[in-house]
């Protein structure tokens, strides 16, 4: 069994507190590492080094030319050793292989993108309207950035957080979930063999309440960029405010896909099943509330539900798997509560419904629709973060856009349909911070993602990334010959 260690200031060291924890394969549901589990004083570690590598070190003197050939280097790598970091990613939490090899093979194209907008950003002169003066705005690192990542995609996280961050001139140091945090560990010495100076990239695991705490608190971290649920979002967001941290924070949803009776039935069919069924729907952008016209509902639903009992569950490592396992033991319960909830609120459930126990590690649950849902039960308004559909009728789209916007969430939605017109007044009308029409699940380093409402605050990747993790300075210079007529009174 493998026992890995944090990376601190570019080397692996042992946690202060001499402990380590388990990491379960949730396929086998047993260990199958030890991962460090990290305290307080690791955390300053890490962001000691951190600071000095932004305040003392060779990164500090780095032209952002350089930040950003650095970074090209480690997206190299990252294509080189893309299989192995995605079987470890599928040994530490369940994803599919199939879906992790694609993902680990586009990764690189974040570092890619940020690696060539690094000397892209530019400040302002300004046509300022006060005479002699020469006005300028530039922009600089806005510090040292926490990084705390989900269980369900951490590389995933990393490209999206830490790409824009150190492209800025930024140091971090990432938190990954304690279920979760071989991969990125093993990823950590990429950046050293790319050329990161040290204390550019730092990685500290251990359980949220110590270290992850530890590190919102922290006085020298400016930053904290938060993935998982509002509810562990809002806590953040409280503690940061303490110490007056700016803060990205990409939360939970409970999205709508909304199907029309004018679109591809077929088209909408494999989207819908794409939506909640993909990694397990372990994603929190899945499009958990099906909305479809009445006027095909019943086709509609029937055709779903043949489609996703086609779902082959299994070994995520064997390429013709659709769905793996639940990641954590919480998890999967959490997802057998709510499936329990809804029957007992009278939904009816057409296919799935329990879990799979014959399968090894007890950690599958059957992909499982319901029908007979109305907007206000738990099914349909709370997060569940699995394999589990709601199907919701209207008629027409004042109602879609009502029941589509009828959620304290605002991450995604999706949009079924072959009339143009609608689809522009849909996704203009939708309260959401990404609209998916005629496709689902689709990202790219280039697109800005990020929800509204309790979905979260600020957005990842797009060029408006790199600006939220940097600081606007306006600089004012006088050429003016002698002093000003009054000097009590603000020119």
């Amino acid at each position: 069994m493998k026992t890995y260690n944090h990376f601190i200031d570019g080397q692996y060291v042992e946690p202060i507190g001499k402990q380590w924890m388990d990491t379960i394969n949730p396929y086998t549901g047993k260990a199958w590492a030890k991962i460090p589990q990290g305290c307080a004083k690791d955390v300053d570690r890490a962001v000691a080094a951190a600071k000095r590598a932004m305040t003392e070190g060779p990164f500090s003197k780095m032209t952002a030319t350089e930040r950003g050939k650095m970074m090209l280097r480690l997206a190299d790598l990252v294509t080189k050793h893309a299989e192995r970091l995605a079987e470890i990613e599928v040994q530490d939490n369940g994803k599919l292989i199939a879906e992790m090899r694609g993902q680990m093979n586009y990764h690189p194209e974040w570092w890619r993108y940020y690696g060539g907008l690094a000397d892209k950003v530019e400040g302002s002169v300004m046509p300022i309207d006060k005479p002699d003066i020469f006005a300028f705005t530039r922009h600089e690192p806005v510090g040292v950035v926490g990084a705390l990542t989900a269980w369900n995609s951490p590389l995933l996280f990393i490209a999206w957080k830490c790409a824009p961050a150190i492209a800025a001139g930024c140091a971090v140091v990432i938190k990954p979930s304690e279920f979760t945090s071989a991969s990125t560990l093993e990823y950590a010495a990429l950046t050293k063999e790319a050329g990161f100076p040290d204390g550019v990239f730092n990685v500290v695991a251990g359980y949220g309440p110590d270290a992850g705490s530890a590190l919102v608190d922290h006085p020298d971290v400016a930053k904290i960029t938060f993935t998982g649920s509002d509810a562990t979002g809002a806590r953040i967001y409280a503690q940061a405010a303490k110490t007056m941290k700016r803060v990205t924070l990409e939360l939970g949803g409970k999205s709508p896909n909304i199907v029309f009776d004018d679109c591809n039935l077929d088209k909408a069919a494999a989207g819908v099943v794409s939506g909640i069924f993909a990694a397990t729907g372990q994603t929190c952008i899945a499009g958990s509330r099906l909305l479809v016209q009445n006027s095909i509902k019943e086709a509609f639903t029937k055709k779903v539900a043949e489609l996703g009992a086609t779902a082959r569950k299994g070994n995520p490592m064997e390429a013709d798997t659709n769905i793996g396992p639940v990641t954590t033991p919480a998890q999967y319960q959490k997802i057998l509560d709510y499936i329990d909830i809804a029957k007992k609120e009278g939904a009816r459930c057409i296919l799935g419904g329990s879990a799979a126990p014959d399968l090894p590690g007890g950690q599958f649950v059957e992909p499982t629709i319901f029908v007979d849902v109305t907007p206000q039960m738990r099914i349909a308004r709370e997060e569940v973060f699995g394999p589990v559909l709601s199907i919701i009728g209207f008629d027409d789209e004042e109602e879609a856009i009502r029941l589509g916007n009828d959620s304290v969430y605002g991450l995604a939605a999706g949009v079924w349909t072959e009339n143009i017109g609608r689809a522009v007044r849909m996704s203009k009308a939708l309260r959401a911070g990404t609209v998916w029409v005629n496709t689902y699940r689709a990202v790219s380093y280039m697109m800005p993602f990020g929800g509204m409402k309790h979905s979260g605050i600020g957005r990842e990747s797009g060029i408006e990334s790199i600006n939220q993790y940097l600081e606007t300075k306006s600089t004012w210079i006088s050429y003016a010959e002698g002093a000003p007529g009054n000097p009590f009174i603000m020119r």
